[in-house]
């Protein structure tokens, strides 16, 4: 009686295959992970680089977004500021135009403006982490100043007219700012600086010209209802960007859903794969031995 060496060798080559698998079970069950490589299975690997690609986009508009959404956030906060405080100057001019102040009372109405345009000015010149938003591109600088070395005083805008947007996954277009000279330096009696400057002055010397005084009142009202009108599309921006983020959160959450359930590992079915694949080393380990010691026995007859 002879063993076929062949038939050893082929035993031998089973039983490495079948200690490579358990290795490669052994590694799934614990890491939790169905594919731990390309060759394993090449189309669910071809579609977990996709679905992480999309993951990441839509962490990083939701990243993104969330900072910008800030920036909306305060610039509508300081418009609505602006409001309150030209609802008040329009209020002292009214009251101012009657006719039946004094002198004194006239010179206070002007100060009371001028501190409200200090106050206008100064949101007008509102930064967001280091940033002036409303200064267009040119963030770095202040976009607001006023010469006060005429009467009335003049002032000036320093900023640009870019216009930045943030791109949403579904490719439409966000604005994210309004440069200051659309919103306080519009043509006309949209003028808010103008306005207020000129009612200043009206008031300053403590006699009033009433025909200008009310006609730089109704500027500065025809200027307020356009600051509103400004501010709309800023919280068109704030609902849109905050539905889209919304949108991607919860598509980000149904992805990585879909991605665990593709690479996961089946506890259940490694298991069972793992106990076979055991017993199947534990048989071939057996047949082998028997094998070497009926060839060991046979040899020493000889």
């Amino acid at each position: 009686m002879r063993v076929d060496p062949n038939f050893v060798s082929n035993l031998a080559g089973s039983l490495n295959q079948t200690q490579a698998t358990l290795q490669q079970l052994t590694a799934q069950l614990s890491s939790g992970v169905r594919v731990t490589s390309l060759s394993q299975d090449p189309l669910a690997s071809g579609q977990n680089v996709l679905l992480l690609n999309q993951i990441q986009q839509d962490d990083t508009f939701t990243q993104s977004s969330s900072m910008v959404k800030g920036q909306l956030q305060v610039a509508d906060s300081a418009l609505g500021s602006v409001v309150g405080q030209l609802t008040q100057a329009i209020a002292l001019a009214t009251s101012a135009n009657n006719g039946t102040m004094n002198s004194s009372n006239l010179k206070s109405i002007a100060n009371q403006i001028s501190g409200i345009l200090d106050e206008v000015q100064s949101l007008a010149n509102t930064s967001y982490q280091g940033q002036y938003i409303f200064a267009g591109g040119q963030t770095s600088s202040a976009p607001f100043s006023t010469s006060t070395g005429t009467s009335p005083a003049v002032t000036s805008y320093n900023g640009d007219e870019n216009i930045n947007y943030l791109e949403m996954p579904n490719g439409e277009k966000i604005q994210l700012n309004l440069p200051g000279d659309q919103i306080f330096s519009g043509s006309g009696a949209n003028n808010v600086f103008a306005a207020l400057n000129n009612l200043v002055a009206d008031y300053s010397s403590g006699t009033i010209n009433t025909t200008q005084a009310v006609s730089d009142t109704q500027a500065l009202s025809t200027a307020l209802n356009f600051v509103s009108q400004q501010r709309v599309s800023l919280d068109n921006s704030i609902t849109h960007l905050t539905a889209a983020s919304d949108a991607a959160t919860n598509e980000q959450t149904q992805l990585t859903a879909a991605q665990t359930n593709l690479m996961q590992a089946d506890v259940a079915h490694l298991s069972t794969q793992l106990a076979l694949a055991e017993s199947q080393q534990t048989a071939l380990e057996s047949v082998i031995a028997q094998l070497g010691s009926a060839s060991n026995s046979l040899f020493s007859k000889l």
